[in-house]
């Protein structure tokens, strides 16, 4: 919540009630290096996210204070071990993924890919999808200001932020969960699909 402060970007949530005290698998779209920041002020979690971000100067440092699992995505092994680990950490706190595996405009939102929802029957944990937006307090239509996307360097995107600060307003929607334990035989790529497509309309 901090972090919102620095930059005076407001946080308003919408369906708070769904997420409840037990163990979630959350997979949000994905826009921003804030996001991260965003969903850590609503309610603190483990993330998991890209190998490159352990790198990046203060928010690298960052993502590992929150217990941040770090994925090198040029390797199915090591993606293995990691969904082993996020079912283990499943078993007692809620984990956060990204699974378009990259960021966008948050204009739509790409397909989802499954390898890391299997975590989530492995610890037969709730799959619950957050919609992510920002938009602009003045207009009341989606933003651009915090989009951190194609060649754009991480100072740039700050830039960017901070030049829009007064003016972003952040929309966290919590959508009903995908309940893992009520199916007899959840499929990975069916929960990425409900929570694509469950994102995508809720956007």
């Amino acid at each position: 919540m901090r972090l919102l402060k620095i930059f005076h970007i407001q946080l308003r949530v919408i369906g708070a009630e769904k997420l409840h005290s037990s163990p979630h698998l959350l997979a949000s779209n994905h826009i921003s290096w804030l996001d991260i920041h965003v969903i850590n002020a609503f309610r603190p979690v483990r993330f998991v996210a890209k190998s490159e971000v352990r790198g990046w100067p203060v928010f690298g440092w960052m993502a590992q204070q929150l217990g941040t699992v770090f994925i090198r995505r040029d390797s199915a092994r090591h993606a293995r071990q990691v969904v082993d680990q996020m079912a283990q950490v499943l078993k007692v706190e809620s984990v956060c993924i990204f699974p378009e595996g990259t960021s966008t405009s948050g204009k739509s939102v790409l397909p989802f890919k499954p390898n890391l929802f299997e975590s989530a029957i492995l610890a037969h944990a709730p799959v619950l999808p957050i919609a992510i937006a920002y938009r602009s307090r003045s207009t009341c239509l989606r933003s651009d200001a915090a989009a951190f996307i194609g060649d754009m360097g991480l100072l740039e995107s700050m830039s960017n932020v901070i030049s829009s600060r007064q003016d972003i307003e952040v929309h966290l929607n919590l959508i009903e969960p995908y309940l893992t334990s009520n199916s007899s035989n959840p499929d990975r790529k069916e929960l990425a699909l409900y929570c694509q497509e469950a994102i995508t309309k809720t956007l």
